[in-house]
């Protein structure tokens, strides 16, 4: 008699069914489809953090820079006798290895910490450097005299004859007999530098590359000057296996080439060398920059992250949450949107959805007021009246939410077949860039064959620095979980059950004599 009716009355009403239904539908394939975008995101934000800080690393730890701590600009200073001089050019190069500008370096008693806190599974200690070079060439020329200086870029210097000082923006008086420099041309290039422990193989950037040739760190590397590089870097250096590259005065060989498995086209450094040579190349000994940790289980990084914090108060401890934040790009661009329009979107839909049944369901109930009244006259019960405007509600919602579930997986394998390419960055180390040339062009107005001092050879050039970001192209994929269906369905039997709660409670309160009088 139950579905009898519950049919008869659905089929009487398709119009009223089926705005209801298609309400529920839209909701419920807006929640499914932005839950799954959202969960694409996620993954898509952890593919960029492991390109980073490495597959399984639950927790980073670094400490905040400080100017006695962190690494600065790179200075280059060559004395009166520096370079080599040929013909009346001199020819300069110095280069230096030192710690990435930002990053703070610490003691590895550090790492030793970690370790011996409850709920670490695995840590390891990386220093970041970067070896900035400097090189170039300066033109001497010989005069008279000469009456002013030309315009030069960089650092300052004083010139080698007369009374003046040049460099910048200036000018200088020369002297009888003197001459200076006519110009000169310089260039400064900069690499990123991670130093790893060869003998953690489970935890840190190298875990989340894959080897392109050659092979990876053992712990007989220890000590050694082999380096592994970044397949990109290594191709645009034209580098292999075997090679030998220098970092400052060192020379190392190249025993592996790496690269992200992720679709990024860099890792996280150019190259990546033992922590102790690191340690030693760079003058930091017993000095690291991050400690890598993974937690004994997923479930336990809150508390493991809270642990580490007291027992070390002045670092700074990030988990793959916290470091999520620091992607940028589009990817973070596509998260926000998910986070808060496409989260709050879905709200109001449902809500919206939840609203339209009720409605429905009340004016439907008002409508027939005259078969209610008769059927309570025949000996209906409230709560029979109840659980019949209940089951239509019901099925109505179901039915809302088996074409919502259908069309939100079609939006899904849309987006999958679609695959959107995101980009996304998280700030790793800093390289030296490039400041004013501190050659300069000499010239100016000159008397006899004498020429303008151009730049400063003599004194001090400082550069600037840039942050650099791996970089990750990574295509947005929609995971479809049977949670997200299961949640669904019960928003369906929520929002059914919701609106004949309510339809049934306005149609119990009906006596069967004033209906049947109100409709006569």
């Amino acid at each position: 008699m139950f579905f009898t009716y519950l049919y008869r009355e659905l089929s009487n009403r398709r119009k009223q069914t089926a705005i209801i239904a298609t309400g529920m539908a839209l909701a419920i394939a807006l929640v499914i489809i932005v839950n799954s975008v959202a969960g694409g995101v996620k993954a898509a934000q952890t593919t960029v953090l492991q390109s980073v800080y490495g597959v399984g690393t639950d927790i980073t730890i670094s400490e905040t820079a400080t100017p006695s701590t962190s690494g600065g600009r790179p200075s280059f200073a060559f004395g009166a006798g520096g370079g080599t001089t040929s013909g009346g050019t001199t020819t300069l190069s110095q280069s230096q290895v030192s710690a990435a500008r930002g990053t703070t370096t610490f003691a590895t008693s550090v790492l030793a910490t970690v370790k011996k806190t409850a709920g670490v599974k695995a840590a390891a200690a990386t220093l970041s450097l970067q070896d900035t070079s400097f090189s170039g060439s300066t033109t001497q020329s010989s005069g008279t005299s000469g009456t002013s200086g030309g315009t030069g870029t960089g650092g300052t210097g004083t010139a080698p004859s007369g009374t003046g000082t040049a460099g910048g923006t200036g000018s200088a008086e020369g002297g009888q007999g003197g001459g200076g420099f006519g110009g000169g041309n310089f260039s400064v290039d900069s690499k990123t530098i991670e130093g790893v422990d060869v003998t953690a193989a489970a935890v840190g950037p190298l875990t989340s590359v894959s080897l392109s040739s050659g092979r990876t760190f053992t712990s007989a590397d220890t000590g050694k000057d082999v380096v592994v590089l970044d397949k990109s870097y290594a191709s645009t250096n034209s580098l292999k296996v075997g090679s030998t590259t220098t970092i400052g005065t060192t020379t190392f060989t190249v025993i592996g080439l790496v690269a992200s498995t992720s679709s990024s086209s860099t890792t996280a450094s150019n190259m990546y060398i033992p922590l102790d040579t690191a340690q030693t190349l760079s003058s930091l000994t017993g000095k690291i920059s991050n400690v890598y940790v993974t937690a004994d289980s997923s479930s336990d990084v809150t508390a493991l992250k809270a642990a580490l914090e007291k027992a070390l108060p002045k670092a700074t401890v990030s988990t793959q949450s916290d470091l999520a934040s620091s992607v940028s790009g589009s990817l973070s661009s596509a998260s926000s949107l998910v986070s808060s329009l496409g989260t709050w979107l879905s709200i109001i839909v449902l809500a919206a959805a939840f609203l339209i049944a009720i409605l429905f369901t009340v004016s439907g109930v008002t409508r027939r007021t005259r078969e209610f009244g008769t059927l309570k006259a025949i000996g209906w019960s409230n709560g029979r009246i109840v659980r019949q405007v209940a089951g239509e509600s019901l099925v109505q919602g179901l039915i809302g939410g088996g074409v919502g579930v259908i069309v939100g997986l079609i939006g899904i394998v849309v987006i999958n077949v679609i695959a959107p390419t995101l980009s996304g960055g998280a700030a790793t180390t800093t390289v030296g860039g490039g400041g004013g040339a501190p050659g300069g062009t000499g010239g100016g107005t000159t008397t006899g064959t004498g020429a303008g001092y151009g730049g400063a050879a003599g004194g001090a050039a400082r550069f600037g620095a840039q942050a650099a970001s791996a970089t990750t192209q990574v295509a947005l994929h929609a995971p479809l979980a049977v949670g997200i269906i299961l949640i669904a369905v019960a928003l369906a039997v929520i929002g059914g059950l919701l609106a004949g709660a309510i339809g049934g409670w306005r149609a119990s309160r009906l006596r069967p004599a004033e209906a049947l009088r109100s409709v006569a």
